[in-house]
C-alpha cells in the first residue's frame, strides 16, 4: 500500500515538473524579442551658483635677524664726550683713463731767419737816395764790427743826412754810441729808429736788445730785463737778448725784486 502511494507521489512531482517546464518555455517566447532593461548612469549633481573662496597659503616666515647684544653701559661711556661720526671721502677723480689736462703755456716761436744783409735789401726798385744811404751803413757797420767806432759814426752820420728815414742808419749810430759809452745819446737813436722799423720783427728784436744793453750799462736792470724779455718774444733767436737775462737774473736778481 505504501508502495502504491509512493508511486503516485512520484507522478505526481513528475507531471508538475513537466508542467512547469513547459509554461517557462511560453514566458520565455514571449518576452524574446523585448531587448532587455538598461539601468540609466548616475549624473553627476549640477556645480553650486556660489563658488567658496580659494584658501591661500600663507607665506613662508622671514628668517628672523639676530637682535644686537646691548653692551652694559659703563661709567667710562658716560664721562667721554660724544664724538662726531666720521665725515664720507670726497669722491676721488679716476685718472686711469684720461689723463688730467696740460697746463697751457704759450708755444715758444722758432727764431726768425737771418735778415742783417743790408746790401740784400737794395733791388732795382730801390730809390737812388736809399740805395747810397744802405751802402754807407753797410760800410760803418763793417767798421764797428772791426773795433772803429769813431770812423763808423763819421760814415754813419752821412747815412741819415742822405736819407734821414733809413732806420738801419739810427740803428748803428745807437750801436756806435753805446760802444763809445754815450749811452743816453744811444738810447734817443732807438727812439728814432724804431717806428721806422714798422713790422720788421728781426730787427725790432735787435732795437730792444741794444736798449737792454744801455739801461744794464746805465744801471737800471729793472728796464734791462723787460726790454731783453720783449726782445726775445720778436725773435727767440736773439743771442744778445738771450746772454744779457742770464746775466742780469743771475747777478742782480734779487735787486729786481
Amino acid at each position: 500500500m505504501k508502495a502504491l502511494q509512493r508511486y503516485h507521489a512520484i507522478i505526481s512531482i513528475g507531471v508538475v515538473s513537466a508542467t512547469l517546464a513547459a509554461a517557462s518555455c511560453e514566458t520565455g517566447s514571449i518576452y524574446r524579442g523585448i531587448p532587455p532593461r538598461t539601468v540609466p548612469e548616475r549624473q553627476p549633481p549640477p556645480p553650486p551658483d556660489y563658488f567658496p573662496p580659494r584658501r591661500e597659503e600663507p607665506p613662508p616666515p622671514l628668517p628672523q635677524s639676530r637682535a644686537p647684544v646691548e653692551r652694559p653701559l659703563r661709567e667710562e661711556d658716560l664721562s667721554e664726550t660724544p664724538r662726531p661720526a666720521p665725515r664720507p671721502a670726497p669722491p676721488q677723480e679716476d685718472f686711469s683713463r684720461t689723463p688730467p689736462p696740460a697746463p697751457s703755456t704759450p708755444p715758444i716761436p722758432p727764431p726768425l731767419p737771418d735778415d742783417s744783409s743790408l746790401l740784400a735789401k737794395i733791388t732795382p726798385s730801390t730809390p737812388p737816395q736809399r740805395a747810397a744811404s744802405l751802402r754807407l751803413t753797410d760800410e760803418g757797420r763793417k767798421l764797428l764790427e772791426g773795433g772803429d767806432a769813431s770812423r763808423a759814426l763819421a760814415r754813419l752820420e752821412k747815412t741819415i743826412a742822405i736819407d734821414s728815414t733809413n732806420p738801419y742808419g739810427y740803428y748803428f749810430l745807437a750801436k756806435a754810441q753805446h760802444v763809445l759809452g754815450r749811452n743816453q745819446e744811444s738810447l734817443r737813436f732807438l727812439d728814432v729808429a724804431e717806428p721806422l722799423f714798422g713790422n720788421n720783427a728781426f730787427w725790432l728784436a735787435e732795437l730792444y736788445a741794444l736798449r737792454g744793453e744801455n739801461y744794464r750799462a746805465l744801471g737800471s736792470y729793472e728796464r734791462a730785463e723787460s726790454n731783453y724779455t720783449q726782445a726775445l718774444r720778436f725773435n727767440s733767436g736773439n743771442k744778445i737778448a738771450a746772454e744779457g737775462l742770464s746775466r742780469v737774473q743771475a747777478e742782480n736778481g734779487p735787486a729786481l725784486r
